[in-house]
């Protein structure tokens, strides 16, 4: 029984074990560009949650966690909107070497180099846990419990076995660096992860834009040559020219800085050879017969180009793209 060409085309795609890679790798790119926050330890907007005390660590470093409440408000954040760009972070992060948890307060020595003992430093239980008011500060110890007034102006009162208790579960976390940290402390890992997200974009929005000019140009150039082919390649010679990553600092100098700068920039660079090809992919299929039935049926030009001559060069140009 003969299989169809797609069942065909897979099955010899199948045996190119490189090709099998490179498609894993795409659709791991893919699932981290997607669900990148979900699954980085930093899930803070561009991975940007800053520890100072670590900064330039290397590769695999580890270290004990204190996470003290920052005392404000936070806005809450849908499911969706953690997913595209990530939430911030509602504790600061205090590297420590030790930590000793006493009646009503938590003293530890706060990491300043892996040669160094620490510096020392206390939190009150409260402070650790609940968002305090910067107003109304003062946090009050007595009968085994702890009063206090939190960001929204109400009066608070805890049982110290109880905040002594969710310190001890959840306050103090061991996190390891696998990539190490950057200058600023952030982590590689995760700024690494929410960088193929634009790594992808750039790619996939750069290849749109050079396959939208360039079949455009070059369907127009081969299909109706003479003088129109002879002006557009004096538009494709003369951008041929000019040194590609010169135009792309030309460009970004003129659109300005930003994401979607650099993505015009990198696609109106990359139209070249995507117009080269299809040019003389549409002269070498325009002399075919099925084109001069498409004429003899008073098909217009535009229709013949994009539904009879683009689809038959659609190979080549796949794989510029």
């Amino acid at each position: 029984m003969n299989n169809s060409p797609n069942k065909r085309a897979w099955q010899r795609f199948r045996r190119n074990r490189p090709g099998i890679f490179g498609l894993v790798l795409i659709g791991v790119a893919v699932v981290l560009a997607l669900f990148g926050y979900l699954i980085t330890p930093d899930s803070t907007p561009n991975a940007n949650d800053q520890i100072n005390e670590v900064r330039d660590a290397h590769l695999g470093f580890s270290t004990q966690i204190l996470k003290v409440r920052k005392n404000r408000t936070f806005e809450s954040v849908s499911f969706f909107s953690r997913i595209i760009n990530g939430a911030e972070n509602q504790y600061r992060l205090i590297p420590i070497n030790d930590f000793k948890i006493t009646n009503d307060s938590i003293n530890v020595l706060i990491y300043q180099g892996e040669d160094e003992a620490g510096k020392p430093a206390e939190y009150a239980l409260a402070d650790v846990i609940y968002p305090i008011s910067a107003t109304q500060n003062n946090i009050i110890t007595e009968n085994d419990k702890q009063t206090f007034v939190n960001v929204d102006n109400e009066k608070q009162t805890e049982s110290l076995v109880d905040l002594q208790q969710a310190i001890s579960d959840k306050h103090i976390i061991t996190r390891t660096f696998w990539l190490g940290t950057d200058h600023f402390g952030r982590d590689i890992l995760s700024r690494l992860i929410i960088g193929v997200r634009v790594s992808l974009l750039v790619g996939l929005i750069a290849v749109i834009i050079s396959l939208t000019i360039g079949i455009l140009l070059g369907s127009i150039a081969g299909f109706y040559g003479g003088k129109t082919d002879d002006f557009i390649m004096l538009i494709i010679n003369t951008v041929w020219s000019i040194p590609t990553l010169l135009l792309v600092f030309a460009l970004i100098i003129a659109l300005g800085r930003g994401f979607w700068q650099i993505f015009l920039a990198v696609g109106l660079t990359m139209w070249v050879d995507v117009a080269r090809i299809v040019r003389g992919q549409v002269m070498s299929v325009k002399s075919i017969q099925f084109v001069e039935a498409g004429r003899s049926f008073g098909f217009s030009d535009f229709r013949i180009i994009f539904k009879h001559i683009l689809p038959n060069i659609l190979g080549p140009v796949m794989v510029i793209a």
